[in-house]
């Protein structure tokens, strides 16, 4: 089951998105689940495009390995490459353009409680910051693999190792014409 704080969020968004609602709501009463072992989360479609708690058997099944998480940071796009799902094709296509389409307005939902220019400067601040995590990711990343085929030399670039794969592959040709020639002079 999908805890009543997860169901709460997720309708505070879904409130904010009448679109999305628009699009969920021609499924009411259909449940789906969400699997990421070991725990697999149901919710039900009402007749306003929200969700509740879904006790039927689900009618679509999203599978995601643990490994697909770490593709939040870079969308849901990302992470349903990872799925696989099954059920009905019509509401599981629903379900997943809302997932990957439906936002948090941060920056409306802080607005409430500090105001709008404070709210601004604080999604700003939180977007630079990711940004910079993010390409901080990339930069150790760039520099770990330069270590490993520079200075380590654990690894080889791809282009002195091309003529080395294109002459083994030459042989294993030439290999394969001597085995017929000689399975024709033995026949």
């Amino acid at each position: 089951m999908l805890n009543p704080a997860g169901l709460a969020a997720i309708n505070h968004l879904l409130a904010a998105a009448p679109w999305a609602r628009s699009k969920l709501s021609p499924f009411a009463g259909r449940v789906f689940a969400i699997q990421i072992p070991p725990l697999t989360f149901t919710a039900q479609v009402t007749a306003e495009g929200l969700l509740c708690e879904g006790e039927d058997t689900p009618r679509v099944e999203i599978s995601l390995p643990p490994a697909a998480l770490p593709f939040m940071m870079s969308g849901m796009d990302a992470v349903f490459r990872h799925a696989r799902i099954s059920g009905e094709a019509e509401f599981a296509e629903a379900i997943g353009f809302v997932a990957r389409n439906l936002a948090w307005d941060a920056e409306e939902d802080l607005s409430r409680f500090i105001g709008d220019i404070a709210a601004h400067r604080a999604v700003g601040t939180a977007r630079a910051i990711l940004a910079w995590q993010k390409q901080s990711a990339v930069n150790f990343a760039e520099n770990l693999a330069e270590y490993l085929t520079e200075e380590n030399r654990l690894l080889m670039k791809p282009s002195p190792i091309k003529p080395f794969i294109e002459e083994v592959d030459a042989l294993r040709d030439a290999i394969a014409r001597l085995e017929k020639r000689v399975g024709r002079l033995g026949g």
